[in-house]
């Protein structure tokens, strides 16, 4: 058994340091913290209900084909496609005919295009589609080939000024064969009633746009 003088030699050491390290801790509390700021609250925008005769006329109004529609419905019919395309910047043309054929469905609301010829020694094959959105006010474009095996989507506005549908969006480059998603455009002029110019527009090697296909369509 420990002796009291012992005890109290141990215990003396022992209170002390509790007390020191009590009172370090006392003032590592009072010490204060500083906080990271909260994030602002991000508002999000009233949605009023609207009265149900509302919504019915708001939803007449975008499924009505309109003046575009109508537009759209006037390429119906047969067309020659003289294609000129460029594989890169400055290399020379390569030179296509093919045929299309353009088809308006559900009452004029869309339109689509198939567009069959020989490309490159292969049978080609391709189809798309057209659409107005009447609440948006784009022109939204699909296209489809026996060339790959996606879908490109693009959409874009009408000018009238220039009688142009101006197109962009994006497309899958194959040939580096990881899915790598390039940017593209395209703007459709229509000449007059019997012509209609196609240019697509893509990025080289380089990162800077170049034109790499120009179709000249004339109504059979």
């Amino acid at each position: 058994m420990l002796k009291p003088s012992t005890m109290k030699s141990i215990c003396i050491p022992l209170i002390a340091a509790t007390v020191w390290l009590c009172s370090c801790a006392e003032k590592k509390t009072e010490t204060p913290v500083a906080e990271t700021p909260a994030p602002a609250a991000v508002e999000t925008p009233e949605v009023k209900d609207l009265p149900d005769s509302v919504k019915m006329q708001n939803w007449q109004a975008y499924m009505t084909p309109g003046d575009m529609h109508a537009m759209m419905a006037s390429w119906d019919g047969k067309w020659v496609d003289s294609m000129t395309m460029w594989m890169a910047p400055g290399a020379p043309p390569e030179m296509h005919v093919t045929n299309s054929e353009i088809k308006s469905l559900m009452g004029g609301r869309y339109s689509t295009a198939t567009h069959r010829g020989n490309m490159m020694g292969m049978d080609f094959e391709g189809l798309s589609t057209m659409a107005w959105d009447n609440q948006r006010k784009v022109f939204i474009n699909t296209w489809i080939d026996n060339f790959g095996t996606g879908i490109s989507v693009l959409e874009g506005p009408w000018d009238e000024a220039t009688k142009t549908i101006n197109l962009k969006g994006k497309m899958v480059d194959p040939s580096y064969g990881d899915g790598r998603m390039t940017d593209y455009r395209q703007v459709i002029t229509l000449i007059d009633d019997k012509t209609q110019k196609f240019e697509m527009f893509s990025m080289g090697a380089d990162g800077k746009e170049f034109k790499n296909m120009e179709i000249v369509s004339r109504r059979k």
